[in-house]
Protein backbone atom coordinates (compact mmCIF):
# COMPACT_ATOMS: atom_id res chain seq x y z
CA UNK A 1 0.00 0.00 0.00
CA UNK A 2 2.81 2.27 0.90
CA UNK A 3 4.31 1.58 -2.38
CA UNK A 4 1.29 2.49 -4.18
CA UNK A 5 0.89 5.71 -2.23
CA UNK A 6 4.37 6.79 -3.55
CA UNK A 7 4.43 5.91 -7.24
CA UNK A 8 1.00 7.65 -7.32
CA UNK A 9 2.64 11.17 -5.58
CA UNK A 10 5.63 10.74 -7.91
CA UNK A 11 3.54 10.43 -10.97
CA UNK A 12 1.16 13.55 -9.66
CA UNK A 13 4.55 15.19 -9.85
CA UNK A 14 5.89 14.80 -13.30
CA UNK A 15 2.83 15.13 -14.22
CA UNK A 16 2.34 19.01 -12.59
CA UNK A 17 6.18 19.81 -13.60
CA UNK A 18 5.01 18.94 -17.25
CA UNK A 19 1.43 20.68 -17.14
CA UNK A 20 3.13 23.40 -15.92
CA UNK A 21 6.56 24.33 -17.13
CA UNK A 22 8.88 27.00 -16.55
CA UNK A 23 8.70 30.24 -18.72
CA UNK A 24 11.28 32.37 -19.17
CA UNK A 25 15.24 32.97 -20.43
CA UNK A 26 17.91 30.54 -19.77
CA UNK A 27 19.45 33.09 -17.48
CA UNK A 28 15.87 33.80 -15.48
CA UNK A 29 15.96 29.68 -15.61
CA UNK A 30 19.82 29.52 -14.09
CA UNK A 31 18.38 32.45 -11.45
CA UNK A 32 15.66 30.43 -9.61
CA UNK A 33 18.02 27.44 -9.62
CA UNK A 34 19.25 25.87 -6.50
CA UNK A 35 23.08 27.20 -7.37
CA UNK A 36 21.98 30.13 -9.23
CA UNK A 37 19.79 30.99 -5.14
CA UNK A 38 22.87 30.05 -3.32
CA UNK A 39 25.23 32.35 -5.46
CA UNK A 40 22.63 35.30 -5.27
CA UNK A 41 22.80 34.88 -1.40
CA UNK A 42 26.71 34.59 -1.23
CA UNK A 43 26.66 37.86 -3.13
CA UNK A 44 24.32 39.80 -1.10
CA UNK A 45 25.95 38.60 2.05
CA UNK A 46 29.39 40.10 0.52
CA UNK A 47 27.92 43.16 -0.66
CA UNK A 48 26.71 43.69 2.84
CA UNK A 49 30.34 42.84 4.69
CA UNK A 50 31.75 45.55 2.27
CA UNK A 51 29.26 47.92 2.79
CA UNK A 52 29.85 47.48 6.83
CA UNK A 53 33.70 47.36 6.47
CA UNK A 54 33.57 51.27 4.31
CA UNK A 55 30.56 52.66 7.22
CA UNK A 56 32.97 51.27 9.90
CA UNK A 57 35.99 52.68 8.69
CA UNK A 58 34.64 56.10 8.15
CA UNK A 59 33.15 55.96 11.48
CA UNK A 60 36.32 54.86 13.41
CA UNK A 61 39.68 55.80 11.06
CA UNK A 62 41.89 55.39 13.71
CA UNK A 63 40.65 51.47 14.23
CA UNK A 64 40.56 50.80 10.67
CA UNK A 65 44.44 52.79 9.71
CA UNK A 66 45.49 50.10 12.67
CA UNK A 67 43.91 46.89 11.16
CA UNK A 68 45.11 47.97 7.74
CA UNK A 69 48.67 48.88 9.16
CA UNK A 70 48.80 45.37 10.11
CA UNK A 71 47.54 43.65 7.52
CA UNK A 72 49.93 45.67 5.37
CA UNK A 73 52.78 44.62 8.04
CA UNK A 74 51.71 40.80 7.19
CA UNK A 75 51.71 41.04 3.78
CA UNK A 76 55.14 42.63 3.60
CA UNK A 77 56.65 40.10 6.28
CA UNK A 78 54.84 37.26 4.40
CA UNK A 79 56.33 38.56 0.58
CA UNK A 80 60.31 39.18 2.28
CA UNK A 81 60.13 35.63 3.96
CA UNK A 82 63.70 34.34 3.57
CA UNK A 83 63.68 30.81 1.86
CA UNK A 84 66.70 28.09 2.31
CA UNK A 85 68.59 29.33 -0.50
CA UNK A 86 68.80 32.61 0.76
CA UNK A 87 70.66 30.68 3.86
CA UNK A 88 72.91 28.65 2.08
CA UNK A 89 73.47 32.04 -0.05
CA UNK A 90 74.17 34.18 3.35
CA UNK A 91 76.36 31.30 5.00
CA UNK A 92 78.88 31.47 2.07
CA UNK A 93 78.96 34.88 1.78
CA UNK A 94 79.61 35.90 5.36
CA UNK A 95 82.38 32.38 5.08
CA UNK A 96 84.13 34.48 1.78
CA UNK A 97 84.61 37.68 4.37
CA UNK A 98 86.17 35.62 7.21
CA UNK A 99 88.73 34.29 4.24
CA UNK A 100 89.55 37.47 3.38
CA UNK A 101 91.04 38.04 7.01
CA UNK A 102 94.04 36.46 8.55
CA UNK A 103 92.89 33.66 11.72
CA UNK A 104 94.74 36.07 13.66
CA UNK A 105 92.48 38.86 13.57
CA UNK A 106 89.55 36.58 13.30
CA UNK A 107 86.52 36.77 15.51
CA UNK A 108 86.46 33.34 17.09
CA UNK A 109 82.42 33.84 17.57
CA UNK A 110 81.88 34.77 14.03
CA UNK A 111 84.76 32.05 12.89
CA UNK A 112 83.36 29.13 14.79
CA UNK A 113 79.62 30.13 14.09
CA UNK A 114 80.72 29.78 10.38
CA UNK A 115 82.22 26.77 10.54
CA UNK A 116 79.66 25.24 11.90
CA UNK A 117 76.62 26.12 9.16
CA UNK A 118 79.40 25.20 6.72
CA UNK A 119 79.98 21.73 8.07
CA UNK A 120 76.43 21.24 8.17
CA UNK A 121 75.72 22.32 4.89
CA UNK A 122 78.47 20.03 3.21
CA UNK A 123 76.96 17.07 4.86
CA UNK A 124 73.34 17.85 3.83
CA UNK A 125 71.73 18.55 7.23
CA UNK A 126 70.69 21.69 7.03
CA UNK A 127 66.73 21.93 7.37
CA UNK A 128 64.35 24.68 6.33
CA UNK A 129 61.26 25.27 7.77
CA UNK A 130 59.17 28.44 6.60
CA UNK A 131 56.01 28.95 8.61
CA UNK A 132 54.63 32.03 6.81
CA UNK A 133 56.03 35.14 8.00
CA UNK A 134 59.27 33.51 10.06
CA UNK A 135 61.50 30.74 8.93
CA UNK A 136 63.39 28.57 10.99
CA UNK A 137 66.64 26.91 10.15
CA UNK A 138 67.50 23.79 11.85
CA UNK A 139 69.78 20.79 11.61
CA UNK A 140 69.09 17.34 11.20
CA UNK A 141 71.05 14.30 12.18
CA UNK A 142 71.01 12.47 8.71
CA UNK A 143 71.27 13.39 5.13
CA UNK A 144 67.73 12.93 3.54
CA UNK A 145 69.48 11.06 0.75
CA UNK A 146 71.15 8.03 3.38
CA UNK A 147 70.03 5.07 2.80
CA UNK A 148 70.17 3.97 6.71
CA UNK A 149 67.95 2.32 8.80
CA UNK A 150 68.01 5.08 11.43
CA UNK A 151 67.88 7.53 8.81
CA UNK A 152 64.77 5.82 7.26
CA UNK A 153 62.51 4.49 10.21
CA UNK A 154 59.93 7.41 11.48
CA UNK A 155 59.81 5.88 14.86
CA UNK A 156 63.72 7.02 15.58
CA UNK A 157 62.65 10.90 13.70
CA UNK A 158 63.53 13.39 16.33
CA UNK A 159 60.19 14.48 17.83
CA UNK A 160 58.75 18.46 17.38
CA UNK A 161 58.74 18.75 20.76
CA UNK A 162 62.85 18.90 20.37
CA UNK A 163 62.80 21.59 17.74
CA UNK A 164 63.49 24.32 19.56
CA UNK A 165 66.76 22.57 20.77
CA UNK A 166 68.28 22.21 16.79
CA UNK A 167 66.83 25.99 15.40
CA UNK A 168 70.23 27.47 14.36
CA UNK A 169 68.84 30.60 12.67
CA UNK A 170 65.41 32.61 12.50
CA UNK A 171 64.79 34.38 9.22
CA UNK A 172 62.66 37.53 9.50
CA UNK A 173 61.81 40.63 7.19
CA UNK A 174 64.24 39.28 4.32
CA UNK A 175 67.40 38.61 7.04
CA UNK A 176 68.93 36.01 9.26
CA UNK A 177 69.08 37.52 12.64
CA UNK A 178 71.53 35.05 14.45
CA UNK A 179 74.17 34.93 12.07
CA UNK A 180 73.77 38.88 11.86
CA UNK A 181 74.22 38.95 15.23
CA UNK A 182 76.94 36.64 15.26
CA UNK A 183 78.95 38.85 12.60
CA UNK A 184 79.62 41.87 14.40
CA UNK A 185 82.72 42.55 14.69
CA UNK A 186 84.19 39.98 12.69
CA UNK A 187 87.62 41.11 12.36
CA UNK A 188 88.03 41.93 16.04
CA UNK A 189 89.64 39.00 17.86
CA UNK A 190 88.79 39.68 21.16
CA UNK A 191 91.96 36.73 22.43
CA UNK A 192 94.59 38.76 21.08
CA UNK A 193 94.10 41.40 24.23
CA UNK A 194 93.30 39.14 26.97
CA UNK A 195 97.23 39.58 28.31
CA UNK A 196 96.83 43.34 28.29
CA UNK A 197 95.78 45.09 31.43
CA UNK A 198 92.36 46.07 32.59
CA UNK A 199 93.28 49.69 31.32
CA UNK A 200 94.59 48.84 28.41
CA UNK A 201 91.46 46.55 26.79
CA UNK A 202 89.14 48.47 28.11
CA UNK A 203 89.17 51.26 24.67
CA UNK A 204 87.01 53.86 23.88
CA UNK A 205 86.85 56.03 21.24
CA UNK A 206 88.95 59.33 20.98
CA UNK A 207 87.85 62.07 22.70
CA UNK A 208 87.53 65.51 20.36
CA UNK A 209 90.50 67.20 21.07
CA UNK A 210 92.20 64.24 20.84
CA UNK A 211 91.37 63.89 16.83
CA UNK A 212 91.89 67.53 15.90
CA UNK A 213 95.36 66.76 17.42
CA UNK A 214 95.88 63.73 15.29
CA UNK A 215 94.70 65.69 12.20
CA UNK A 216 96.85 68.60 12.67
CA UNK A 217 99.76 66.17 13.28
CA UNK A 218 98.90 64.56 9.96
CA UNK A 219 98.49 67.57 7.88
CA UNK A 220 101.86 69.58 9.20
CA UNK A 221 103.92 66.02 7.99
CA UNK A 222 102.72 66.33 4.51
CA UNK A 223 103.54 69.95 4.32
CA UNK A 224 106.70 71.17 2.23
CA UNK A 225 109.74 71.67 3.99
CA UNK A 226 111.43 75.10 4.18
CA UNK A 227 115.23 74.96 4.08
CA UNK A 228 116.13 78.51 3.55
CA UNK A 229 119.12 79.74 5.03
CA UNK A 230 118.92 82.27 8.32
CA UNK A 231 121.71 81.68 9.66
CA UNK A 232 124.07 84.08 11.50
CA UNK A 233 126.29 85.84 8.92
CA UNK A 234 129.95 84.64 11.28
CA UNK A 235 130.53 81.86 13.13
CA UNK A 236 133.62 81.39 14.19
CA UNK A 237 135.01 77.42 14.81
CA UNK A 238 132.29 74.50 14.99
CA UNK A 239 128.55 75.50 16.33
CA UNK A 240 125.44 74.46 15.70
CA UNK A 241 122.40 76.56 14.78
CA UNK A 242 118.55 75.20 14.82
CA UNK A 243 116.19 77.22 12.77
CA UNK A 244 112.49 76.15 13.61
CA UNK A 245 110.03 75.72 10.71
CA UNK A 246 106.13 74.59 10.83
CA UNK A 247 106.25 70.98 11.62
CA UNK A 248 110.14 70.63 11.76
CA UNK A 249 113.46 72.51 12.04
CA UNK A 250 116.59 72.74 10.69
CA UNK A 251 120.16 72.16 12.67
CA UNK A 252 122.99 73.13 11.17
CA UNK A 253 126.45 71.84 12.19
CA UNK A 254 129.78 74.09 11.22
CA UNK A 255 132.66 71.68 10.90
CA UNK A 256 136.09 73.14 11.68
CA UNK A 257 136.70 73.12 7.66
CA UNK A 258 134.20 76.17 7.58
CA UNK A 259 131.81 74.11 5.62
CA UNK A 260 128.36 73.83 6.98
CA UNK A 261 126.30 70.47 7.21
CA UNK A 262 122.68 70.66 6.99
CA UNK A 263 120.16 68.23 9.22
CA UNK A 264 116.66 68.42 8.97
CA UNK A 265 114.54 67.07 11.76
CA UNK A 266 110.56 66.72 11.45
CA UNK A 267 108.46 66.12 14.30
CA UNK A 268 106.96 63.08 13.52
CA UNK A 269 110.45 61.25 14.13
CA UNK A 270 111.17 61.09 10.06
CA UNK A 271 115.25 62.47 9.73
CA UNK A 272 116.35 64.04 6.33
CA UNK A 273 119.58 62.72 4.93
CA UNK A 274 122.31 65.51 5.48
CA UNK A 275 123.64 67.99 2.49
CA UNK A 276 126.38 69.51 2.18
CA UNK A 277 126.28 73.19 1.65
CA UNK A 278 129.03 76.02 1.18
CA UNK A 279 129.17 78.13 4.07
CA UNK A 280 129.10 82.09 3.75
CA UNK A 281 131.63 84.01 3.88
CA UNK A 282 132.01 86.10 7.03
CA UNK A 283 132.41 89.91 6.33
CA UNK A 284 135.51 89.78 8.64
CA UNK A 285 136.80 87.08 5.87
CA UNK A 286 136.39 89.71 3.16
CA UNK A 287 137.59 92.69 4.80
CA UNK A 288 140.92 90.73 5.18
CA UNK A 289 140.83 89.62 1.18
CA UNK A 290 140.00 93.17 0.27
CA UNK A 291 143.28 94.52 2.40
CA UNK A 292 145.59 92.07 0.60
CA UNK A 293 144.64 92.72 -3.10
CA UNK A 294 144.85 95.75 -2.72
CA UNK A 295 148.37 96.14 -0.53
CA UNK A 296 150.41 95.53 -4.15
CA UNK A 297 148.48 98.30 -5.49
CA UNK A 298 149.49 100.63 -2.97
CA UNK A 299 153.18 99.66 -3.13
CA UNK A 300 153.14 100.55 -6.55
CA UNK A 301 151.65 104.00 -5.85
CA UNK A 302 154.76 104.47 -3.19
Amino acid sequence: MASSWVLRRWCSTVVAEVAAPVKGTRWERVKKSKLGLWLSGMSRDYKEACREIVVGAWERPIKASVYLSLLGGAGVCIYTNPDDTSFETTVMDRANQLGLLTPWIRSGTSDGHVQKLAKLRNEGRLRHLSLGMVSLSYFSDYDPDASLYEARCSNLSVPWRELHTRVLDVGFVGRWWILERKMKDYDVNVEEFKHLPPAMAATGPPGLQEVERNERLHKESWMPLNTEDKAPASMEGGGVVEQVMAGSFVQKVRMGSGEFVETIKIKTGIIAQPEDIVAPESPLVKRSETEEEQQPKRQAKA
